[in-house]
């Protein structure tokens, strides 16, 4: 683990969102750091916060409680030096990216807000595209360009932090691995840090240094990526990691994690997972379990996998 002081450092976020049945909490005292230069990944089921998680580093979504930390400065909102300390990759990079605009002024969108004058070529030939695409609009484009212009708009700046959220959900299999290998040589040539968030286990594992998994708004573990895959201690990501499609489990289908997911609005008394996990006893319905350490690890669990 890095040594440095963190890039990025959340505590305790707590993020509801008000529905006719009762307040639903996205995140649930959510606390992770991000070390200069490293790969954090954020991992789980779809509705654990994930991206929520993003809005609130961004500033897009306010916090209860809890606060966001980048560079020790606090951020409570968006300002307009953000693109400047903060990228962001979304997920679709054709609703992204404004189809109105040709992609060279997409590319150069966060330079123009900074005030500060790029050339959208080069920044296309560093993310491996065809300077001659500039003039073009997102629809003549296929979905990996437009994912590379969009990776583009977001480094454009070289921010210290690059948010990555599902930045290969929407692509095939080859392009996807174009694409994570772009990722890696960027952050090698820039030297910045990226959290990651993504439901694909694979992904996870080839660019992550570290990784923590979430839970109904909540980190049940977190460790350095190789440790969690190889000996999860947490019966919840030990289910993930065993209902991940594999080349060992070609031509079959992976157990999906059991049970159903609990109604977000329910206050927890004891553990969030103890009605889909199999080590679960009585004392896991009355009392919430709280952080064990072990060397890098940290996991949330009363039974943990042994």
């Amino acid at each position: 683990m890095n040594s440095a002081s963190p890039l990025l450092s959340v505590t305790g976020a707590l993020v509801e969102f008000a529905t006719a049945g009762g307040a639903i909490r996205a995140l649930d005292g959510v606390s992770l750091e991000v070390n200069p230069g490293e790969t954090l990944a954020v991992v789980g089921e779809s509705g654990c916060g994930k991206t929520t998680l993003a809005r609130a580093i961004l500033g897009l979504q306010p916090l209860k409680e809890g606060r966001v930390e980048l560079k020790g400065r606090v951020i409570t909102g968006t300002y307009r030096q953000i693109a400047q300390e903060i990228g962001m990759v979304w997920q679709d990079p054709y609703a992204s990216l404004d189809p109105k605009w040709r992609v060279g002024k997409s590319v150069l969108e966060a330079a123009t807000l900074a005030g500060r004058k790029q050339s959208a070529k080069a920044i296309f030939s560093q993310v491996g595209l065809d300077p001659d695409l500039v003039d073009r609009y997102p629809h003549q484009l296929s979905g990996g360009q437009r994912q590379r212009v969009a990776i583009g708009r977001a480094l454009a700046l070289k921010p210290p932090l690059v948010i990555c959220d599902e930045p290969t959900a929407a692509l095939d299999l080859s392009i996807r691995a174009q694409i994570l290998n772009l990722l890696k040589s960027i952050q090698l040539s820039i030297k910045c840090s990226f959290l990651y968030i993504s439901h694909d286990l694979t992904t996870v594992r080839f660019l992550a240094d570290r990784v923590a998994v979430m839970y109904l708004g909540r980190v049940v573990e977190s460790g350095p990526t190789e440790n969690v895959f190889e000996n999860p201690r947490h019966p919840y990501t030990k289910a993930l990691l065993d209902s991940a499609p594999t080349l060992d489990k070609l031509q079959t289908l992976p157990d999906a994690i059991p049970g159903e997911l609990p109604d977000p609005r329910i206050r927890f008394k004891g553990c969030r997972f103890s009605s889909r996990c199999p080590n679960a006893q009585e004392f896991c319905l009355e009392h919430d379990p709280a952080a064990t350490m072990e060397d890098n690890r940290v996991y949330y669990c009363h039974f943990p996998v042994s």
